[in-house]
Parts: C-alpha cells; structure tokens; sequence
C-alpha cells in the first residue's frame, strides 16, 4: 500500500502517485491556489490530454490531472473491474489522497459521465463542474443501435475500435495518431467494459444531487436530445465548431479561455444553475 501521497520532482509541479481503490494512480499536480481544478480525461485517454490546460492555468490555479486505473502510467485494477462506478472512486481516492476539500471539476467524454456521478454524490465538494462534450443518457440510445455497436466491438475490436475513434477524432491527422496511440496502449478489456457501462449510463441521479453551476462544452454532433444538457430540463450549454471530439487538444485556447471563465464565476459564487 503507499502512503497518502508519494512525490517525484519539485513543486509547484510534481508527478505523485497515490493509492487508489484498485492499485496505484498516476497524478500530475502543479500550481497554488485555495480552490484547485481537477481534471479527469477520457475513455483511452491519459493526463498529458490536459497538457496545455495544465500550463496555462497553472499561472493562475492549482490544476490536478490524474490517470484513471488502467490508463497512462496507472495500474491496471487486479480484478480487470472497469465501470464508472470504480472510475468514479479513483477520483475520489486522488482528492482525498492530495487533501482537497473544494474543488472545481472538469471532465471530458467519459470523465465527464465520471465527474457527473462524483458531483452528484459529493455535492458540498464541487463547486463548479465543466463537461466537455460529455457522454450522454445512455437509457435513451435505442436497443438496436446499442447491441449492434458492441457486436461490432465483441467480433472485430481492432478494426472497429480504431475506425470509430478515427470517425469522431475529427480531420487533423496529426492528433488523430496520436489519439489512436492512445487507445491502442489501453487494455482491450477497460475500453469494452467502459463503453458497456456508457451504453447504460443514467445520468438523472447524478444531476439532481448536484445544484451547481454546470456547463456543457460540446461540439454539434452532440447536440442531440440524449445529450447530457438536454437531459430533463436541461442546463447550460455552449457549442464549439470545427473541431473533433477532443475539444481541448484541437481548440485548445477556446477551452482555456472558457475555463478560467467558468474557475472564476464559480469561485466568486456569482454563476448559477440554469434550469
């Protein structure tokens, strides 16, 4: 087991590694400030997806990004247990581990469904929570479309995964390489239980346990009726256009700016839920 928190480097940025609920988490945590951000990233994805949010905002706050079990340089769960709901712990096993109180909570894709369900459940913890183009209610995809999209995954993974990653990485091939890089170094078993759990992911507990200021950033293809801002009433949303699914990798000073925004309304109490 290792202690709270075990340093490598020098702050005011430092690469930790923590205890988590199924094996050790990979944590990068720079900067000062009484109220940090926390950054989780995406299905396949790792810390270094919030690198030029890090740098940049680092100047101003404390920023938090970790690897989820089985991602980047965490380790994989003993028990191969993949499911939001165990995503959701690591999250919660680096801000206790690093002792953060309140927080301000980003995620994206996958980390959003994953930062949803923490806020949800910790609702005094977060006090402002941005998704960026979040995955959505799940309960509304229609049962056709969901088994034929895990039949694809169950019989032809390779081919099927990296064609759908590709699909929604956007036009810069650049970034789509280096995307598919990174899903190519997550363990099959973590990507196909994750996008299982997606395909059923009810999202309305969450939100009614969480009366923060919320926003979505997303791009147009998800601005649909089971996208997570349009779920129930609704809450704000702004959409971002000529970009991939990876908002903040290809637009990367839109999301910087629309960060410090959301860090600085929800510090100063002034933004409100919309409902």
């Amino acid at each position: 087991m290792l202690p709270p928190a075990t340093l490598v480097g020098r702050p005011p940025m430092s690469t930790v590694r923590v205890a988590g609920p199924a094996g050790a988490l990979a944590v990068d945590d720079g900067g000062r400030s009484e109220v940090p951000v926390v950054l989780a990233h995406s299905l396949a994805g790792t810390s270094a997806q919030w690198s030029h949010q890090l740098e940049h905002g680092r100047k101003a706050w404390r920023a938090v990004a970790f690897d989820f079990r089985g991602h980047g340089a965490s380790d994989p769960p003993k028990h191969t247990e993949y499911s939001i709901a165990g995503l959701t712990d690591d999250l919660g096993a680096v801000v206790d581990r690093l002792g953060i109180g309140r927080f301000v909570l980003v995620g994206h894709s996958l980390g959003g469904g994953v930062a949803l369900t923490y806020a949800g459940a910790h609702p005094d913890r977060v006090i402002g929570l941005l998704l960026l183009d979040p995955i959505g209610d799940g309960t509304q995809i229609p049962a056709g479309e969901a088994a034929a999209f895990l039949r694809g995954l169950e019989t032809g993974y390779e081919a099927f995964i990296q064609d759908y990653w590709s699909q929604i990485a956007g036009p810069n091939e650049t970034l789509r390489e280096r995307l598919l890089a990174d899903l190519r170094a997550t363990p099959r078993e973590a990507v196909v239980q994750l996008l299982k759990d997606v395909m059923k992911f009810d999202p309305r507990p969450a939100l009614a346990g969480y009366r923060g200021p919320l926003l979505s950033v997303v791009t147009p293809n998800n601005d649909q009726p089971l996208s997570l801002h349009r779920v129930g009433k609704g809450f704000s949303h702004r959409v971002v256009t000529g970009t991939g699914h990876w908002i903040q990798l290809d637009k990367p000073e839109v999301v910087d700016r629309i960060l410090n925004e959301f860090w600085e309304t929800s510090v100063s109490g002034k933004e409100q839920r919309k409902r």
